[in-house]
């Protein structure tokens, strides 16, 4: 049995953990959370919600505010927690997320059996030009006995905060490739160029460089319309900037959709954008699970060098590259792309083929179980 520790189980843009978890054969699993939410997208059985203790909100105002230092768990949490996994008769811990992992410590010092994390982007660097937030998560690279990451990127990130080498595995996100069959789009002959992001609406999915670079191809195609699917923070920022480029009626911001919406739209769609950037908090992307999808389906992506995406996308071959930030160069790179529909089309079945070889659900399970069963042995 492994347990599998997520804070929450789960947020809508968790969909990707899920799909982990639920895959597994060869091992059974079973969910320990603090709070459980959104069980119609994502039914499970097993699982033990162990929630907060009545004075959790003042230990954390304390250690944040006051000791400014990463809080951690209680003794009584230690407890309950160490009970779930004796009850659910556990022999390995999979914590979700570095920066809860750092949280875990005194759990991760007193369980007697195995440890690991898995990191995913966001969780490696940020708040760490703090040093007690850096000290605190080097001790917890040193408590645990394996380190998962998404990306090779990921991986040298994780060794700079001074992760032993040895213990790192690249565990890559696998996506369900029945769920996305490749499809030969249609060029449009009148410009009616479909463009399409998806993701949460913070700053490292770079949506402002997406409008920007849009406005430039839509000077060439006036008939293109651009869809951002997703819910976040700077969704009144991005509409106040769509309307300060004029662009405001060719651009819809759908919210979250559903996954069978979501489909609909990489199939209505020419090309996917994702020109990630790095937050001014540190926080990076690993290799986005929508983009995956979305070259799965056959859409060639236009995106930046950042992160773990250069390991996903090949420049030119199964889309296209550009600098982060640099929307002049994004939307050169769609209005060349948009005179050249067979390129277009080269690189979204390339771009199929690939995601295929290299993040199969199936194949990433397979590692992922492999991991946990050298573990338990």
């Amino acid at each position: 049995m492994v347990a599998s520790y997520c804070a929450t189980f789960l947020k809508p843009e968790m969909l990707h953990i899920y799909r982990q978890i639920t895959s597994l054969h060869r091992v059974r699993a079973v969910v320990i959370a603090q709070k459980r939410e959104n069980t119609d997208l994502f039914p499970f059985q097993e699982i033990r919600v162990v929630e907060k203790p009545a004075l959790h909100f003042l230990r954390r105002i304390w250690f944040k505010q006051i000791a400014d230092r990463p809080w951690q768990i209680s003794s009584a949490e230690v407890r309950a927690i160490e009970r779930a996994l004796t009850e659910s008769n556990a022999q390995l811990l999979h914590i979700y997320f570095g920066h809860i992992a750092v949280l875990l410590r005194p759990l991760i010092r007193q369980w007697q059996k195995p440890s690991l994390v898995s990191f995913h982007g966001a969780d490696v660097l940020v708040d760490m030009q703090k040093p007690a937030y850096r000290r605190a998560t080097n001790e917890m690279l040193s408590l645990v006995r394996r380190v998962l990451v998404r990306s090779d990127s990921l991986r040298q990130a994780v060794i700079d905060l001074g992760c032993a080498p040895g213990k790192i595995e690249v565990q890559r996100a696998g996506i369900p490739l029945t769920d996305f069959p490749f499809r030969e789009r249609i060029i449009p002959g009148n410009g009616q160029w479909r463009l399409l992001q998806a993701g949460r609406l913070i700053e490292k999915k770079g949506l402002k460089t997406t409008l920007r670079a849009f406005v430039k191809l839509r000077k060439e195609f006036p008939g293109a319309r651009l869809s951002i699917a997703g819910e976040g923070p700077q969704l009144e920022e991005l509409q106040s900037l769509a309307r300060e480029l004029q662009i405001d009626g060719a651009v819809d911001f759908a919210g979250f959709v559903s996954q069978e919406k979501l489909r609909e739209l990489f199939y209505s769609s020419h090309i996917f954008l994702h020109p990630s950037e790095t937050g001014r908090d540190g926080n990076q992307e690993g290799v986005p699970n929508s983009m995956l999808e979305a070259m799965a389906s056959g859409l060639p992506v236009f995106a930046t060098r950042h992160g773990g995406i250069p390991e996903a996308v090949e420049n030119r071959v199964s889309g296209i590259l550009v600098n982060e930030r640099d929307h002049r160069a994004l939307g050169d790179a769609l209005i060349d792309c948009a005179n050249d529909s067979a390129r277009l089309s080269a690189m979204g079945r390339t771009a199929s083929e690939s995601v295929a070889k290299n993040f199969s659900q199936t194949e990433q399970t397979r590692r992922l179980e492999e991991i946990y069963l050298r573990g338990i042995g």
